[in-house]
């Protein structure tokens, strides 16, 4: 994409990040950290999670600061000053390496040393409530005082999750949600309906003639990246310029993502542009692109920011990337069940901001994921 493009856009995107709200992800990966043992944190390790961690969610909230809508009732939640005892968390992600988990792990271990409280992390191999299940039941049998928990099913993991609420764990739920989130002491996550707005006026940015405009998304039913789609379709049939075409499933797996771009452009060699919901999608669409020689021509815009993102950025197979706050929905996790365990005020919906990565920024933005605390 030529460089002339971004800069024309970049002040209407900017406009864009005042007038809305925050965003969300999934994505399997290599299984880094195994599902069996987990990783701990706890309030004795050194400061290397903490720095980490401060530097990713502090950046967050610099660069979009103006786009964040923090707390349900207004303003940022209160964050409490310490725990009143070492109090046993458990981070259930919903894919191991993945570089948005990963930040917003670094999140959690940071604030748990601080409050001095203890973490456990663990996650399925893939994006899969049938693999995440039998995780959340071997973590409920260990009786943690509360769980933070992204969930990967808004039916699947509805009913296990209530029951372990039952059994008296104290349920956070971080980035996604189920159909009745009712159990929950607390929900975090970003605003992805907002975020799927912010992606088509990116599209706009980039290609202010209209046209057709592709959503390559992850499965159905999953909270976060149905609303993102959600968002971004019905921006594209308000604005009246672009036809948004069906809604097409990577199943989390770049091949397949860039099998499916492959075969629409084929079918509709008239696209212009592609809003990619997650890490992989957006993976696999610059692939599709690459494959189908349409590079320059369809233009791309991401949600999320990991390190192969902001590569794919820089060499230009993709325009722009809707990065979140992992980070920052991580710590107001650990705030969130820290304070419900001990009966402080607790904050029952929380919404983070989000920001937009070009080209013009992408080397001085500290919103980028990062692949390790």
């Amino acid at each position: 994409m030529k460089r002339s493009t971004l800069l024309s856009g970049a002040g209407a995107i900017a406009l864009t990040l005042v007038t809305l709200v925050g965003c969300s992800s999934t994505k399997p990966a290599d299984n880094t950290s195994a599902a069996a043992g987990g990783e701990t944190t706890s309030a004795v390790e050194s400061s290397a999670a903490e720095s980490s961690a401060a530097e990713s969610s502090a950046g967050s909230e610099t660069a979009a600061s103006s786009a964040s809508s923090e707390a349900s009732a207004g303003g940022s939640a209160a964050e409490p000053s310490k725990a009143s005892k070492d109090y046993k968390l458990s981070f259930i992600q919903g894919v191991t390496g993945d570089n948005f988990y990963i930040t917003m792990q670094c999140g959690i271990e940071a604030q748990a040393k601080k409050l001095g409280v203890t973490v456990n992390t663990q996650g399925p191999a893939k994006f899969d409530p049938t693999l995440q299940k039998p995780i959340l039941d071997s973590v409920v049998q260990s009786k943690p005082d509360a769980i933070l928990i992204a969930p990967t099913s808004v039916d699947a993991m509805q009913a296990p999750l209530a029951a372990a609420a039952a059994a008296g764990i104290k349920i956070v739920l971080v980035d996604t949600t189920t159909s009745d989130p009712s159990y929950a002491v607390s929900q975090i996550a970003s605003d992805n309906i907002g975020g799927g707005k912010a992606a088509f006026d990116a599209v706009k940015q980039l290609a202010p003639d209209g046209g057709k405009v592709l959503v390559v998304s992850v499965d159905p039913g999953i909270s976060t990246t149905d609303d993102r789609a959600k968002g971004f379709n019905d921006a594209a049939k308000a604005d009246g310029n672009y036809t948004p075409l069906p809604i097409q499933y990577s199943h989390n797996d770049p091949s397949t993502a860039a099998q499916i771009v492959t075969a629409a452009l084929q079918k509709d060699p008239d696209i212009v542009g592609i809003f990619a919901t997650n890490l992989f999608a957006a993976e696999g669409s610059a692939t599709g692109i690459q494959q189908a020689g349409k590079q320059g021509k369809v233009k791309i815009v991401g949600f999320d920011a990991g390190p192969d993102q902001i590569d794919a950025l820089k060499a230009g197979t993709v325009q722009a990337l809707v990065a979140q706050q992992p980070g920052k929905i991580g710590t107001e996790g650990v705030n969130q069940a820290v304070a419900a365990l001990d009966g402080g005020t607790v904050t029952p919906k929380i919404q983070t901001g989000f920001s937009i990565i070009t080209k013009d920024n992408v080397d001085t933005t500290k919103d980028a994921y990062v692949a390790g605390c």
